[in-house]
């Protein structure tokens, strides 16, 4: 893969097909083993390189952080471009730092909510984060999903137990059933926290250094929730991305500020005939 950085602000659809193919193929996607396993899945998690807003937003895939909206438009286009999946199909949650969650019967955007769960086709569901945790769950049986956003607040309000709780009185999704990957965010290697933080977590998620801040490893309690909602260990992927000291990949508001920009994360089905498709190639 070719890596540079294309400083074009022409919107993808006035260049010719050759520059959209490339500028798409210049994109990097972050993806999952697990999900990788299931051709029926469509799933990307997007970085900060090859993107056409200026230093230091890149890649930047959010309309709220101080961002050209026209540059957002354009990298939009080359991160779903580049999966395939056409904009207006995404369901995008207004996240807040909270626990609640929604169902996406459609796409657009879902105001107040952290998490969204679906079982429809042609529903991809996004996650925005720079630091906090983008967790997402596949129900090979049922065909539902879910999109995840956890920082700290909805680690300790569990929201991801709540997730899965939802997937079962909806779509009577089987905790067992379900893969589940953990994606890039604050590692424990990096990710320091006061004391009335550290104060709302059970000591098996933090490290301690002497006169230094503790360290809270989000994707261990993460883990340990899917574990306690009855998901198997063997279905749970952790990526081993720290968005905080992988500077040059992702954004990171820990390090950034007010400067960050916003990954996404996307997760859905594509169609019908793609589950077909699947189940055929299943069977041998």
């Amino acid at each position: 893969m070719t890596e540079h950085t294309n400083e074009t602000s022409q919107n993808p659809s006035t260049l010719p097909p050759r520059l959209i193919d490339q500028a798409q193929a210049d994109i990097t996607v972050i993806t999952s083993k697990l999900f990788q396993e299931y051709p029926q899945l469509c799933f990307g998690f997007s970085t900060k390189k090859n993107g056409v807003s200026r230093i230091p937003y890149g890649l930047n895939l959010s309309y709220m952080v101080g961002d050209d909206p026209n540059h957002v438009d354009i990298n939009r286009e080359r991160f779903f471009g580049k999966l395939g999946i056409p904009i207006e199909k995404l369901a995008i949650p207004k996240q807040f730092h909270g626990d609640f969650i929604k169902v996406a019967s459609n796409p657009g955007v879902y105001d107040l909510c952290d998490a969204l769960i679906t079982s429809q086709r042609g529903v991809y569901l996004c996650i925005t984060t720079a630091d906090c945790l983008p967790i997402f769950l596949f129900d090979p049986m049922t065909y539902a999903l879910a999109g995840i956003h956890a920082g700290w607040r909805g680690t300790k309000l569990k929201i991801v137990e709540k997730t899965i709780k939802k997937m079962t009185k909806e779509f009577g999704t089987l905790p067992s059933d379900l893969i589940a990957y953990i994606g890039p965010g604050a590692g424990v290697c990096c990710y320091e926290v006061g004391e009335e933080v550290a104060r709302e977590f059970d000591a098996r998620y933090l490290v301690r250094y002497a006169s230094k801040k503790p360290r809270l490893n989000l994707k261990l309690a993460t883990k340990l929730q899917l574990l306690d909602a009855g998901v198997s260990d063997r279905n749970i992927e952790i990526s081993e991305y720290c968005t905080i000291c992988n500077s040059g990949l992702f954004y990171s508001f820990r390090r950034e500020k007010l400067n960050s920009g916003r990954m996404m994360g996307v997760i859905g089905i594509d169609s019908y005939s793609k589950i077909i498709k699947a189940n055929k190639q299943e069977q041998g």
